[in-house]
């Protein structure tokens, strides 16, 4: 498989591959994180500071067959945000790109890779505070200024990657994750399997998570960055009230809804919100993409970096309507995974016992939306078809393939270029 660029490890010279270091050299590989239809998240600590945790993505290539390219442009867009990516091959980043890029504080880093003959190895790091959502409901006490802190630390990290040339495409709330379980923790964004570094400036593939993708990219338009202010304008809005702005059980519904931007400030709700927090969503979520705010024009709004934002505590009406509208595929979650999250909060909590988290029950809120991922029809795979809920692992495991069509409006399957699919998540 052409990763980084260069000849599969296995198709090196005999002597470079003596060299090569692999990682049962340098990592101990333990507890299982996360799932997905090309890959599993484990546990890893390094052999000579067993106190350093770190998360490995380990890739089938096998599995993963075909999709080679998915793949290299995740690693690509990762390196971009990694200071310095070592492989095992001992090459580290390329010389012409050293001190070009910078890591971020809110952005999971690509920390180092390793491949052998039947599989990839990427070691994240490995963020253990939970999902976003779980949080707010575990406050006491939550409130617009809340709110506003967490928009901000997403909008700069975002901003970040569009100066650097990488559009997420994905942007939603389980793939926001605080980095510890500090009370002040910060947020991590996590999962780039759908990123894309921007070539000409405009993408024509259609992806991204149906309620959280912006009325361009259903409209099968080109886009650009836009598509990720308008996703943090939909995850704002939801931090406020704890229901999502569009939704109906209906597919072709809810990207009328989408399409037309037809979302509302329901009363009681909202009645306590702050006008500046309405307008702040607003700008974020015009449908026409030219004159929908950029990430430093939503960083400079007074909701955001004023004092605009409302002291009220409205952590009973969140919480609650979070509850509610997020929990559809709880009980799948209960069923048919462990949670990573849990167990990466025990193991904060006592790093020397990582051997026995299995018993740790999930309790993250996926969304109650279809949490289908579109993408491209190239990307498709003769998966079962499954549910549409999320199941997320809290680290970035984003696979490669899809399932069932979303139906286009003349009943037909869409093609190949613009073509919405509809993916349950594996992780």
């Amino acid at each position: 498989m052409p990763l980084f660029g260069k000849k599969d490890v296995s198709k090196k010279s005999k002597k470079d591959a003596e060299k090569s270091q692999s990682i049962e050299d340098k990592y101990e590989v333990k507890d299982l994180l996360g799932t997905g239809a090309f890959s599993e998240v484990r546990l890893a600590v390094t052999k000579e500071q067993p106190k350093e945790m770190y998360a490995v993505k380990i890739i089938d290539k096998k599995a993963l067959k075909g999709k080679e390219d998915s793949l290299d442009n995740e690693i690509k867009v990762l390196r971009r945000f990694s200071k310095s990516v070592k492989r095992s091959d001992h090459s580290g980043t390329d010389d012409k790109n050293e001190g070009k890029w910078l890591t971020h504080p809110n952005i999971v880093q690509l920390l180092e890779t390793f491949e052998d003959k039947s599989k990839v190895y990427l070691i994240m790091e490995l963020v253990t505070g939970g999902e976003l959502f779980d949080r707010i409901v575990q406050k006491g006490s939550y409130t617009e200024k809340d709110a506003a802190h967490l928009i901000r630390q997403v909008l700069e990290a975002v901003d970040y990657m569009h100066e650097q040339g990488v559009v997420h495409r994905d942007l939603k709330p389980e793939n926001l994750l605080y980095y510890s379980t500090d009370e002040d923790s910060k947020i991590m964004i996590s999962d780039f399997g759908l990123s894309k570094i921007e070539d000409s400036g405009v993408m024509a593939t259609a992806c991204g998570t149906p309620g959280y993708v912006a009325p361009e990219v259903l409209a099968q338009k080109p886009y650009g960055k836009a598509v990720d202010v308008w996703s943090i304008g939909v995850i704002s809005y939801i931090l406020l009230c704890g229901y999502p702005p569009f939704y109906d059980e209906n597919d072709a519904n809810l990207f009328a809804q989408i399409l037309k931007g037809e979302f509302e400030f329901d009363s009681p709700y909202w009645d306590d919100i702050s006008d500046s927090a309405k307008n702040f969503i607003r700008q974020l979520m015009c449908v026409d993409a030219d004159k929908r705010y950029t990430c430093r024009e939503a960083l400079a709004h007074p909701w955001i970096s004023g004092n605009a934002a409302s002291s009220k505590n409205i952590h009973g009406t969140v919480s609650a309507q979070l509850k509610k509208n997020f929990a559809k595929s709880r009980w799948k979650q209960l069923m048919n995974a462990i949670s990573m999250v849990h167990k990466m909060q025990r193991l904060a909590m006592n790093v020397s016992d990582v051997s026995d988290t299995s018993s740790i029950l999930p309790a993250a809120i996926p969304n109650r939306q279809k949490c289908a991922t579109i993408v491209e029809e190239a990307e498709i795979d003769d998966f079962d078809d499954g549910d549409d809920d999320d199941d997320d692992d809290g680290q970035d495991n984003n696979d490669y393939g899809a399932e069932a069509s979303i139906p286009c409006d003349n009943g037909g399957t869409p093609d190949e270029e613009n073509g919405l699919k509809q993916r349950s998540s594996r992780n």
